[in-house]
């Protein structure tokens, strides 16, 4: 059960945060560059989605290439799964449901939410594919048509961007972020009402999704968190997937690292590991009151 207290921080850090994205939305010289999601540094739970690079409500499916970073899902097994097939290596941990699983999940619904558009948000639409545009550090919403040539992001390493599709899903095929001027893809947070689908495209950026994840060949930089709204599972087809860590960093930026794992069999990021030469919340859904199709809330900690 949630204490007066516990419940009280959490929605003063949700109202306060989405106090400062409406002003960032608002204010007459464009948007702002503030501090976002992209820090992972505004969430005081103590859980931390952000050390997974990968979150499903139910459940994780890649084939062939290769996931930086920890994987797990909400629900226990079954129906909670995590399926890797064709040679997909995972250099993290794998959680199907357990405290650590649970508690980042729990982390990602309070950062979807707080994150989500308000009633009186003054975000103007961006319409098209997103090809050719430019974007400066800031807060941006962008409709859901169909993504497809290059985006570019220019800022300094310490800029941020969150870009929002406030309704509809988030699409695209040959779409590509490039980053400009020392701008880090940890550093951008992509919020989406419904599902992602990507196919040969290169995004970058953390996505949280109210639905699915599904990504088909290409490059993700940055974490994947599916099923804010109760359904949503993470599918990588031949896709290399480097997750985010707590400190904004890309899960590959310790190579030598990463590549004594692969070594070892355990595999790594798209650098080193060849895919083919491989050998929600505390507590289960019944002690939190949900289904599948709609998880409850959170466990008591």
């Amino acid at each position: 059960m949630i204490t007066l207290h516990r419940l009280t921080a959490r929605l003063a850090a949700v109202a306060s945060l989405a106090a400062l994205l409406t002003a960032a939305c608002t204010d007459s010289n464009g948007p702002s560059s503030a501090s976002l999601l992209a820090h992972n540094d505004h969430n005081s739970s103590g859980g931390g989605s952000s050390s997974f690079a990968v979150l499903a409500n139910a459940a994780v499916t890649c084939t062939g290439g290769t996931i930086a970073g920890d994987v797990g899902t909400f629900l226990t097994a079954p129906p909670g799964a995590i399926t890797l097939t064709e040679g997909c290596l995972v250099s993290g941990a794998q959680d199907i449901g357990g405290s650590a699983a649970v508690a980042a999940y729990n982390d990602f619904l309070d950062q979807y939410a707080a994150l989500a558009p308000q009633p009186g948000d003054i975000c103007p639409l961006i319409t098209g594919t997103l090809a050719g545009q430019s974007l400066a550090p800031g807060v941006y919403c962008v409709s859901s048509e169909a993504k497809t040539g290059v985006l570019t992001l220019s800022g300094n390493a310490n800029s941020t961007w969150l870009i929002k599709v406030p309704s509809g899903a988030l699409t695209g095929t040959s779409f590509s972020v490039v980053l400009a001027g020392g701008a880090q893809a940890c550093n951008v947070t992509w919020w989406v009402d419904a599902a992602v689908t990507m196919t040969d495209s290169d995004l970058k950026g953390n996505v949280l999704a109210g639905a699915a994840i599904t990504v088909t060949r290409g490059t993700f930089a940055g974490n994947a968190w599916a099923g804010a709204a109760g359904v949503g599972d993470v599918t990588f087809t031949q896709a290399a997937v480097v997750g985010c860590d707590s400190k904004g960093k890309g899960k590959d930026h310790d190579k030598d690292k990463d590549k004594d794992k692969c070594n070892q069999g355990v595999g790594n990021g798209p650098e080193g590991c060849d895919p083919g030469n491989s050998n929600h919340r505390h507590g289960s859904n019944d002690e939190n009151g949900g289904t599948p199709g709609n998880p409850g809330r959170k466990g008591g900690h």
